[in-house]
């Protein structure tokens, strides 16, 4: 910007207009401070702790600064708030968020974005860099986001090619702890995989908040619990050379195994006698063959479904948490703790019988009784490309020649509880494999889709943030759930918000098994 000349005379409007913007763009002097910014950048390279006047930076878990009164003067910050209100805003939701996005605001050309857009790109990136000691690039990411009731984004670390800092700039109105919506920090174990929350930070009015993006950076931005209320921020990432990232640890797989031998009873034993039938079995498999997935309602005996329910609610049973939280959040039950008939229930899902079950009720090869018509499934039928997956019909030669070979059919599965908080994500080291999914979900009567907790199956895209939603499985008490797919297709369980501790029923169960041809 070029130097305004001085006026002995008295200012037209048009310069007075432009002084007032001037001023707008203002941000915090401590900035300005030379020794100050040198103490800064000191105590950065050492990682230590380091506050002075409007500066606060702390590096555990890992290094963030805040920045109090970041813009200056306090009618441009208003100025700014009302501009970010009034742009439209895009509903953003899968298994990582749920929240509400701007667009690129480096496209938008309202006057109090524009400037602090300036600011930020300009002489706050020269500031950053010189404190972190890294030379940053032009290219700034940008954008706004308005985190309101029951919105979240959970635990992840910002990594992408060429991110270096992250920031966000908090225009928020009076702020607590019991809102929810803070910035939560993780602590990182040996292997670097998050463990919990080591601190949580508070939004506040007109305070930038930077942080250094790294393999440890893990943090979120905890539910929003208030209502009435809106997070408003300006966040994105300044570019620069990426720190070194280590081989990702590959976490030990839960344990597979083969059927457990039992007697064909166990099957009128447990199941509707409605899905024992062999021409009923046979309607459930033309329908599971066309879309790769059912349910199956009131699938336990009425009576096995009472003591399995009444059973979960007992306090003997010891819930171990599942991690980490980058992956998973959610409560299995210890099976040398459970009750005798939640065991038994297990069991008869990893039973032999079972198995010759779902062959039946799937035409998939699960048992070596099952009855399977390969002509159909080997001659292609214009279903070359097809995958016999969630949302697909058919099985490819690709798909059939790959799970030759592979020994007998085998199993593994968990008790689980979902409570407020739980979810599942998506993430690298997901397994690709072809699986039928089993679901039978306990304890839900009243559970709503707007309380989370559904699993979602989409197909994978690396192009597209958040996938083509192919099949949503709800809890629905007593309802077996069954869903074939492929390596192009993920699943997740999405977060459980504050809306589900409004009811009689906090908590709901699942057994959760994959079975393997």
């Amino acid at each position: 910007m070029s130097a305004k000349r001085r006026s002995s005379g008295t200012r037209t409007g048009k310069s007075t207009k432009k002084e007032r913007r001037d001023r707008s763009t203002a941000i915090n002097p401590d900035l300005e401070d030379a020794a100050l910014r040198s103490a800064l950048a000191d105590a950065w390279r050492r990682r230590e702790r380091y506050s002075h006047g409007s500066l606060q930076l702390d590096c555990e878990p890992f290094p963030h600064c805040k920045i109090s009164h970041f813009i200056h003067d306090e009618s441009s910050a208003r100025g700014l708030q009302n501009e970010l209100l009034q742009l439209h805003f895009n509903s953003k939701s899968n298994d990582l968020y749920k929240f509400q996005q701007s667009d690129d605001l480096k496209i938008i050309k309202e006057p109090h974005i524009s400037e602090i857009r300036s600011v930020i790109f300009g002489q706050f990136r020269a500031w950053l860099s010189e404190v972190i000691g890294v030379d940053l690039e032009p290219t700034v990411d940008i954008s706004c986001a308005k985190y309101e009731h029951t919105d979240v984004l959970l635990c992840h670390d910002d990594e992408l090619e060429g991110r270096r800092v992250a920031f966000i700039l908090y225009l928020v109105p009076a702020w607590e702890m019991c809102d929810g919506g803070t910035l939560d920090l993780y602590s990182t174990d040996e292997h670097q995989q998050p463990v919990g929350v080591m601190k949580s930070l508070l939004p506040c009015w007109n305070t930038l908040m930077f942080f250094e993006v790294s393999p440890v950076s893990f943090h979120q931005v905890s539910e929003v619990i208030a209502e009435g209320k809106c997070r408003l921020s300006m966040s994105g990432w300044f570019h620069g050379p990426s720190l070194p990232r280590p081989a990702r640890y590959i976490e030990p797989a839960l344990a597979c195994h083969t059927h457990i031998p039992r007697d064909e009873a166990v099957l009128s034993e447990w199941v509707n006698e409605t899905y024992l039938q062999p021409l009923y079995q046979a309607q459930v498999q033309q329908e599971f063959e066309s879309s790769s997935e059912i349910r199956l309602p009131n699938f336990l005996q009425e009576e096995k479904f009472k003591q399995v329910s009444d059973a979960l609610r007992l306090a003997e049973i010891q819930w171990e948490r599942r991690g980490p939280p980058n992956k998973r959040c959610y409560a299995s039950a210890e099976l040398q703790s459970v009750p005798a008939c939640l065991k038994e229930c297990w069991e008869f899902l990893s039973s032999e019988p079972l198995f010759l079950l779902l062959s039946n009720l799937t035409g998939l090869s699960l048992h070596y009784l099952a009855v399977r018509d390969e002509s159909d499934s080997e001659s292609g039928d214009g279903e070359e490309d097809g995958g016999h997956g969630a949302g697909g019909p058919g099985t490819s030669r690709t798909a059939l020649a790959e799970k030759k070979d592979k020994g007998p059919p085998t199993c593994v599965g968990e008790l689980r509880r979902w409570a407020h908080g739980d979810y599942t994500l998506l993430h690298d080291s997901t397994k690709r494999e072809f699986a039928l999914d089993l679901l039978l979900h306990l304890g839900c009567t009243g559970w709503k889709p707007e309380f989370g907790g559904f699993t979602s199956y989409i197909a994978h895209d690396e192009d597209e943030e958040e996938g083509e939603e192919l099949l949503t499985v709800y809890p629905e008490d007593n309802s077996l759930a069954l869903v074939y797919r492929d390596k192009e297709t993920l699943k997740f369980v999405k977060h459980i918000n504050h809306r589900s501790i409004q009811t009689d029923h906090t908590a709901y169960y699942d057994f959760s098994f994959t079975y393997y041809e």
